[in-house]
């Protein structure tokens, strides 16, 4: 997806409409996936930097399903469209994060565990992640943002990051380079907010 400007990788400064946004967009999909198997005990997070308070962020809303067993595309598909949710294909063959996330963190699982959909709103710049309710990664996205919320110095180290990163990703035509990238800051926080977590 283009972003604002011709940029990518552009961020605006937080927009404290994201967390009630967010909120409605989730009880939506509440409402439509809950005769689900394990819908009615499917968790609905917003996450991702619109999801922390203050934080700069590209425009574009995080929402996430951690939701057991996977449903396939196809079925979901049939509910999320009429809420204005299409599958995302990827800006490129190998765009990170469609069907699958990069194993990461200190736990062994499976390799089928890793699995998850991608859609996205067009109208409302909404990105949808549909994860296995037992993936890390759907785990490490809250973890992720709690511990941002919690340690104001490492939301400012991280958006610093992110506003380097798209400077130097100016004009690209999606957001690749600008994910992957990064992972480097994921790469060197993980271990402090996994152990965050662990102690909470």
């Amino acid at each position: 997806m283009a972003g604002p400007r011709g940029n990518a990788a552009f961020l605006a400064d937080h927009e404290p409409a994201w967390a009630g946004q967010a909120a409605d967009a989730l009880g939506e999909m509440r409402a439509v996936l809950s005769d689900l198997p394990g819908g009615s005990s499917a968790l609905f997070d917003h996450i991702g930097s619109t999801s922390v308070p203050g934080l700069a962020a590209k425009p574009f809303v995080d929402l996430q399903i951690r939701i057991l067993p996977l449903p396939d595309e196809a079925q979901l598909a049939r509910r999320l469209s009429p809420l204005g949710f299409e599958p995302a294909r990827g800006s490129r063959p190998d765009s990170p994060g469609v069907t699958h996330d990069l194993p990461r963190g200190t736990e062994t699982v499976a390799e089928d565990v890793w699995a998850k959909h991608l859609y996205v709103d067009p109208v409302r710049s909404m990105i949808l992640h549909v994860r296995r309710a037992d993936s890390p990664w759907g785990r490490y996205t809250v973890w992720f943002r709690d511990w941002l919320t919690a340690h104001p110095d490492r939301a400012r180290q991280y958006e610093q990051t992110k506003r380097a990163l798209s400077e130097q990703n100016v004009g690209k035509a999606d957001y690749d380079d600008y994910t992957r990238a990064k992972t480097a800051f994921f790469d060197e926080v993980q271990p402090e907010f996994e152990r965050w977590a662990s102690l909470r």
